[in-house]
């Protein structure tokens, strides 16, 4: 019988090491096949145990064995559930990112409702005011006939080399009386240095009717 150096180690259970020795002193018979060393044993020279024994390293191995197809069928039914409930929360992650869409854009609309609202309430607020001074200016002169000193020559308008006319005299000509001509400087008093409509020289306030409106402070 013909044994490779692998079978022969397995059959007779020696390490490869003491068969390459045996082989180097000639102590094994040995054949080259093919470029491969196979070892000569006579077969009645073999116990039962190692005729055995080179049965099973002869023979082919066998195939692993294969899947079930009900082992198959229960991987594809885990996966399929698996499948299933990730398609699940993928619904609900989309639902919820559709609701914090659609809170977004409520908030927005909300916001821009409340600007809005700010805006036409400012606008109000700006109507009225033209509507009060509008109405000041229209019952100024009016008012200015029940306050005028007729004790006094009505005063006349001068202005100045620079165009400005005295506050005092522009007071008088319009027909102010006294305690309001003091209130109204007072005004002056008060805004002076902040306001550039207020103009003082020597103590004394001037306006410019050609570039400013003064009837906020009358």
């Amino acid at each position: 019988m013909h044994f490779s150096i692998d079978e022969y180690a397995k059959v007779f259970k020696i390490s490869h090491e003491m068969i390459h020795n045996k082989l180097k002193t000639k102590k094994l018979n040995s054949i080259i096949q093919n470029g491969t060393i196979y070892i000569v044993v006579p077969h009645n020279t073999l116990s039962a145990e190692q005729k055995n024994s080179q049965y099973e390293t002869s023979k082919p191995q066998s195939s692993p064995p294969t899947i079930a197809k009900s082992n198959v069928g229960i991987i594809i039914s885990l996966y399929q559930k698996e499948n299933h409930h990730l398609k699940l929360k993928i619904k609900e992650l989309e639902a919820k990112i559709d609701k914090l869409i659609d809170n977004k854009e409520q908030m927005l609309i909300e916001e821009r409702n409340r600007i809005e609202e700010i805006y036409i309430s400012k606008d109000e607020q700006l109507k009225n005011i033209l509507e009060v001074l509008s109405s000041k200016l229209a019952l100024a002169p009016k008012t200015a006939v029940h306050d005028v000193d007729v004790s006094q020559p009505e005063p006349s308008i001068t202005l100045n080399q620079n165009g400005l006319l005295e506050l005092k005299r522009y007071l008088k000509f319009i027909g102010i009386g006294s305690e309001e001509r003091k209130i109204i400087r007072n005004r002056f008093t008060a805004r002076y240095g902040s306001d550039i409509r207020i103009i003082q020289k020597e103590g004394t306030f001037y306006v410019d009717l050609s570039k400013y409106d003064y009837t906020d402070l009358l």
